[in-house]
């Protein structure tokens, strides 16, 4: 195994010193992502937009002041008939009010006791932990997505390494094949079956590039790098030395998830005590001042201004509102008992996923250790059996079979190990670990 690794490295080595692209770590591919990737953006606009809803609800305990003024021309003013023996022994009728009219004022308002209010600021710590929440858990997704297509990737350049040194092997058979074809030494169905060999893995190694390609393309959206820049991989410890699998430990309340369902149910019991809030009085002070100014020439419209003011307070209590605050209040209760029990049935499930993900890691370091031992059986097998068709000891057939035994052997490994690089992805993610996970590469 160490000779397929050593062949694997030294050729995509070589592939990265003939090319002029970029090469790039995991790591540095996820520092790229977490910088670049629009999500990251949204989730931080998400933030800003939870401070500002923050400032919004303080804002409503604090002083309340607004300006008003307007100007009045009274076109025709309103009459009205005074009684006979008011202002003469006739009814007499006269106008009431000036044509001009100039109203500047000023009001003020400061609550001073409303327990909904007081609940709804208290409501912006929760808000805005959900929204923090929501940065991680969009970094998790950033760090998941971008090491699952950087995987990918690399095992898609690793077969086609394989694939290529398949083909160079089989294209030495063949001129040995083409000698003893023009010598009547074997039949030419011999070297035809063989050549059928090498274009299917022809055929094999031109979809595993067209295969390359898309996985490049996914992995550079995931990063939110451009599609016509040039990427390339630089990691090559991947098959140097396989992860190894820790004992891993279980808490939901380690997982973003949880902790989102769980801020979401504070914010709902919250929005519950609100409501239930709505039947207690409210206190407001007020105050106004203003100035008046009347005439009936514009230009008094315009001076002898006369001040005005008030202050008060305004108590509310409410007595009946015709059972629709019970109703709202009986609506928050039971969504709060649904995303009660909705946060039960997903621990169970969160516990489910990461069974099924210690379970499956488990399986994937099984078969990458069988099929690294089978790799190397095969190897040894096509050795010694290509040693002995040279020395004519064997027949074609099992030099073909010890080929293609040695092909499928490479396949089955290469498999396994992206098997076992996704199931590491999965039980880092079941587990709420993936910033460790990224912190550590």
């Amino acid at each position: 195994m160490k000779r397929l690794a050593a062949f694997l490295i030294i050729t995509l080595g070589a592939g990265l010193a003939a090319s002029a692209q970029q090469s790039r770590s995991l790591k540095e591919c996820i520092d790229y992502g977490l910088q670049h990737f629009g999500s990251m953006r949204v989730a931080q606009y998400q933030v800003e937009t939870a401070n500002q809803q923050a400032r919004q609800a303080l804002g409503q305990y604090l002083p309340q002041v607004s300006g008003t003024g307007n100007f009045t021309d009274n076109l025709k003013l309103q009459t009205t008939l005074l009684p006979a023996g008011f202002a003469g022994p006739e009814p007499r009728r006269i106008s009431l009010g000036s044509k001009y009219q100039t109203n500047l004022s000023a009001q003020l308002t400061q609550t001073i006791y409303d327990k909904s209010l007081l609940i709804g600021i208290k409501a912006n710590e929760a808000n805005q932990k959900l929204a923090d929440l929501s940065v991680r858990q969009t970094r998790e997704e950033i760090i998941y997505n971008i090491a699952s297509n950087y995987y990918q990737v690399f095992i898609v350049q690793q077969q086609i390494a394989l694939l290529k040194d398949n083909l160079e092997r089989t294209q030495q058979v063949l001129n040995i094949l083409k000698l003893q074809r023009d010598n009547g030494v074997i039949q030419p169905i011999d070297y035809t079956n063989t050549e059928v060999s090498f274009n299917n893995t022809r055929s094999q190694l031109s979809l595993s590039e067209n295969n390359l390609a898309l996985a490049l393309n996914r992995l550079k959206y995931q990063m939110g790098l451009p599609q016509e820049a040039e990427l390339t991989l630089s990691d090559t410890l991947l098959l140097k030395k396989v992860p190894t699998v820790e004992e891993a430990n279980f808490s939901a309340q380690s997982l973003i998830s949880y902790q989102k369902a769980n801020a979401n149910l504070d914010l709902q019991r919250l929005q519950l005590l609100r409501t239930k809030a709505g039947y207690q009085p409210t206190l407001n002070f007020s105050a106004s001042y203003g100035t008046l100014a009347l005439g009936n020439q514009l230009a008094d419209g315009f001076r002898n201004f006369t001040g005005f003011g008030s202050i008060g307070l305004r108590l509310n209590i409410p007595i009946f509102d015709g059972f629709q605050r019970d109703a709202q209040i009986q609506q928050n209760r039971l969504t709060v008992m649904t995303q009660e029990e909705q946060l039960r049935l997903n621990t169970a499930a969160y516990q489910l996923q990461f069974s099924n993900a210690h379970t499956q890691i488990q399986k994937s370091k099984t078969n990458i250790e069988n099929d690294d031992r089978t790799v190397k059986l095969a190897q040894e097998v096509y050795n010694i059996t290509t040693l002995q068709y040279k020395q004519g000891t064997k027949s074609l057939t099992d030099l073909i079979n010890a080929d293609n035994s040695y092909r499928q052997a490479q396949s089955n490994y290469i498999n396994s190990l992206i098997n076992f690089y996704q199931a590491r992805l999965d039980l880092e993610q079941s587990q709420g670990s993936l910033l460790t996970f990224y912190n550590q590469l």
